[in-house]
């Protein structure tokens, strides 16, 4: 119990202190196709980096509510959403595709800091260098707490140029099959997976850098042979083996520190940042507060629940707040409306058992829920990231908000 509660005050300090994603680690592509997004849908979201919410944005529902209680997570999307108004497309791309611009004090002093919220401008005053290119993290894509571990992992690949060769060869590969190939003959899983990296990766500060509670790790550990570990393993593994790299921007900014113009979040091709800058990113509005604080004081039903994996900590820790957190979720839902999220346990069983009240009598979560397991699982296959569990995706029938 001493062990749990140093991890979880490690995992407190590193939380309530710093920016911890940099990007989002959610692949919207399956998001896209679970919510089925038209013009009168309503989302709440949970912000993380606000790449998600711009990509959501695109589909044009009608409002898209981002919702972290980490100010600097909001001050991102701030920051995503005032360049988006204020700033021509190359020199938006130099930001959020390079990661930096050598003009950018005086971009941010003269263009962008005006339509910032005084929290923002707070947050983006002190942390102005995060993208000049003048630290020796020169990337933005390396700094904050999750993107210092990417850092660490870059560095870690570069002094071993055989590793660093195959890796630039995986990322350029023009197939699977040169994907097996490349792997196989350059031995990538021996070159990378050392004694010292296989070390860091058991370490309670190392999965909170990456955002990961003790939690998590703890089911993890439970349901996955070989612990955390050798799961991190597997998955990487199965990416640069059996998931395309052409398209897959969440690990080459990882293992790069960039995006190219071909490989990129949808915000940052010209096409959709012309849409947003057009109106759409006026239909995103940005909330610090945690999902039930929004949804307490939202006065309009929502229709779509992205709540990515923040479940596995309250369930843990605070299990009375999960249950009061659904409790407004269901309050707050639209007749068809659907929620989805993601775990790091490969199932979840603490959602259904949660106690809600409707009409004055006490319900089972689970008896509201109507599970697409089948799509869900499909869609879990495809994940570009693959770094969950699970994922889920259920309907809420019959309510009214």
């Amino acid at each position: 119990m001493a062990f749990q509660g140093i991890a979880n005050r490690c995992f407190n300090v590193v939380h309530k202190q710093n920016l911890i994603y940099n990007t989002c680690w959610e692949d919207p592509l399956l998001d896209r196709q679970a919510l089925q997004l038209g013009p009168q849908d309503s989302v709440a979201l949970i912000t993380s980096a606000g790449c998600n919410s711009l990509d959501y944005a695109l589909e044009g529902p009608a409002e898209v509510h981002a919702i972290d209680v980490n100010p600097l997570q909001n001050a991102l999307l701030e920051l995503k959403i005032a360049a988006i108004r204020s700033l021509e497309f190359d020199d938006f791309f130099q930001l959020f595709g390079h990661g930096r611009h050598a003009d950018w004090q005086s971009i941010y002093r003269d263009r962008v800091r005006d339509q910032l919220s005084d929290v923002a401008k707070r947050t983006w005053d002190k942390r102005i260098n995060f993208f000049d290119g003048s630290h020796r993290r020169r990337s933005f894509y390396f700094r904050g707490t999750s993107g210092l571990f990417a850092w660490l992992i870059n560095r870690y690949v570069r002094r071993r140029p055989e590793l660093r060769s195959a890796v630039d060869e995986l990322l350029e590969a023009d197939s699977l099959e040169q994907q097996r190939e490349i792997y196989r003959r350059r031995n990538v899983d021996h070159l990378l997976w050392t004694r010292p990296l296989r070390w860091m990766l058991r370490r309670d500060a190392t999965m909170a850098m990456l955002g990961v509670p003790r939690s998590q790790r703890n089911q993890i550990d439970r349901d996955y042979p070989g612990g955390l570990a050798k799961f991190i393993q597997d998955r990487i593994a199965h990416v640069f083996q059996n998931m395309p790299l052409k398209d897959n921007y969440f690990w080459r900014v990882y293992l790069t520190g960039e995006y190219t113009p071909e490989c990129c979040p949808e915000y940052l091709r010209a096409d959709n940042f012309s849409a947003l800058k057009a109106g759409l990113v006026d239909r995103i509005k940005v909330h610090t507060s945690t999902v039930e604080g929004f949804l307490r004081q939202h006065d309009r039903p929502i229709s779509r629940y992205v709540l990515l994996d923040h479940m596995d900590w309250l369930y843990d820790r605070f299990p009375d707040l999960l249950v009061s957190e659904w409790q407004a979720i269901i309050d707050r839902a639209s007749a068809e409306a659907r929620v989805l999220w993601r775990s790091a346990a490969l199932q979840v069983d603490f959602v259904d058992p949660l106690q809600v009240t409707i009409d004055g009598k006490p319900v089972r979560v689970g008896d509201l829920l109507t599970y697409q397991n089948e799509l869900a699982a499909s869609l879990h296959q495809d994940d570009r990231v693959n770094t969950y569990g699970s994922f889920y995706i259920a309907d809420l029938r019959g309510l009214a908000a």
